[in-house]
């Protein structure tokens, strides 16, 4: 109780919360996009339970994972060196999520370009098959984005109680912003191929990140936002236009 008291006092405790916050939740977008994009295929009456639990289940991971810094620390200590490059567990994951979201992504792509093609759809028919695929896949990637996200905590501030608030903090953000973001992915079927690209990236970026290759985060989220400036100037464009037409008819 005291430590916690020093923390609250201590204005150096205050930015390093509010710089963590802030990457926990940027870091969590990631996620945030495959949640949105993947339970935007199940029956409209299980995707915000879907989200909701999806989401949940990921903070007790990352819960679960700060009450065992002691061994995520261990993750990235190489196991074995291939082409002079010693991989470590967290490089392994990095890139096992890496290749499962290009995977998905592909899928989801081929998905949409032919939509006719029903053997390619990775959810299956039934209800609660497919509710149940949607929260293993979920799962699946909250792992890899979890222990990316407990690693970079661990390497801001050495304090638990700190990493705790801005986990928990940046996991509401996303609770928050799970069901606006998804209802707006639907809507939209232009930025559904967009954030698949993005899924796409995102995967290389895992990729890279666990073959040693340091991709700076910036790039990347400036990249999405160029993109995502572009398409909501389209977005814009189309909708003049619409209107435009309706208004000389």
């Amino acid at each position: 109780m005291q430590d916690i008291m020093m923390l609250v006092q201590d204005p150096a405790a205050w930015v390093a919360l509010v710089t963590l916050v802030v990457m926990e939740v940027v870091l969590g977008i990631d996620n945030l996009i495959f949640i949105s994009i993947l339970t935007n295929k199940l029956p409209p009456e299980h995707r915000e339970k879907a989200r909701t639990l999806g989401i949940g289940l990921a903070l007790i991971m990352r819960l679960v994972l700060l009450g065992t810094i002691a061994w995520i620390v261990k993750l990235t200590t190489p196991i074995f060196e291939l082409f002079g490059h010693g991989f470590s567990w967290k490089d392994i994951i990095l890139i096992a999520g890496g290749l499962f979201l290009l995977w998905k992504a592909t899928k989801e792509i081929h998905h949409n370009v032919d939509p006719t093609d029903h053997d390619e759809d990775f959810i299956a028919t039934a209800v609660a098959t497919g509710f149940t695929a949607a929260i293993g896949q979920i799962l699946l990637l909250d792992l890899v984005f979890s222990v990316d996200s407990i690693i970079t905590a661990v390497g801001m501030t050495p304090h638990l109680p700190i990493m705790v608030v801005a986990v928990v903090a940046a996991v509401t953000v996303m609770l928050l912003a799970a069901t606006p973001l998804a209802n707006f992915i639907e809507k939209n079927p232009s930025i559904v191929m967009l954030a698949l690209a993005f899924l796409m990236m995102i995967g290389m970026t895992l990729i890279a990140e666990g073959m040693g290759v340091h991709v700076p985060k910036g790039y990347v989220y400036a990249a999405m936002a160029f993109s995502a400036l572009v398409e909501a100037l389209n977005m814009l464009a189309r909708n003049a236009r619409r209107r435009r037409k309706q208004g000389s008819h």
